[in-house]
């Protein structure tokens, strides 16, 4: 049995896999920001703001297995549009985020004998989508943060991160709430359909195991084909 964190539990990609890794048998520690929400779990929810200065983790075990930073956002603009301070926003979410909790708790993964972070990017880091350019900024320099801590906490903290395309969760609603929205956006993809977050969760909980024990410092892309793929 294993112990895991999981930054953003409540609903979507963190959701399903924190139910996934507690129904088989590991201790979850999952955090959400503002609501819960109706949420039926089976795994500890805590609430925790990755913004505020000094937030406490004071409820984890002494040694961890793993931690899931979960926390993004979608703000598709042209780049005319978007205000600096919107990247400022986009970056202290999702980037200097993840630094805080990484750095908290950094003594806890050393605890275990082998341990594994997992982040997220983007599809358009690699592909270069246009309006996408607020979210690409962070998560480029969450796959430039990935690659950096994996060879520096090399070999016993394995840092990997999962690139999607459009998954169908709350973040990507707007995008989704007409049936012509959906079958558009199922017909960018080779594999002829967006993604679930069964699909994200899983690979997350791959990454996490043992399985992965010699992956480290990966980006990966689980996007139905689309950025290597034209057919």
């Amino acid at each position: 049995m294993s112990s895991y964190l999981i930054i953003g539990s409540s609903s979507g990609i963190g959701k399903s896999l924190s139910q996934s890794l507690a129904d088989a048998g590991n201790d979850v520690y999952g955090t959400y920001n503002s609501k819960i929400g109706i949420v039926e779990q089976n795994f500890q929810l805590h609430p925790l703001n990755v913004l505020d200065d000094n937030f406490a983790l004071d409820f984890l075990p002494d040694s961890l297995e793993g931690i899931v930073y979960c926390p993004g956002s979608i703000n598709l603009k042209p780049f005319n549009r978007v205000k600096p301070e919107e990247y400022l926003a986009d970056f202290n979410l999702q980037v200097v985020g993840a630094i805080k909790v990484i750095q908290a708790v950094l003594p806890k993964l050393k605890n275990a004998k082998k341990s594994s972070i997992v982040l997220f990017s983007t599809v358009a880091v690699q592909m270069g989508l246009s309006y996408h350019s607020q979210v690409s900024a962070s998560k480029g320099a969450i796959e430039g943060l990935t690659k950096a801590l994996a060879a520096e906490f090399a070999p016993n903290i394995r840092v990997n991160c999962i690139a999607p395309s459009l998954v169908d969760t709350g973040l990507s609603a707007a995008l989704l709430n007409t049936e012509q929205k959906k079958e558009a956006n199922d017909l960018r993809h080779p594999l002829r359909r967006i993604g679930t977050v069964e699909d994200i969760a899983s690979m997350a909980e791959f990454l996490l195991s043992e399985k992965a024990g010699w992956i480290t410092g990966q980006v990966m892309h689980v996007d139905g084909g689309m950025s290597s793929l034209k057919v």
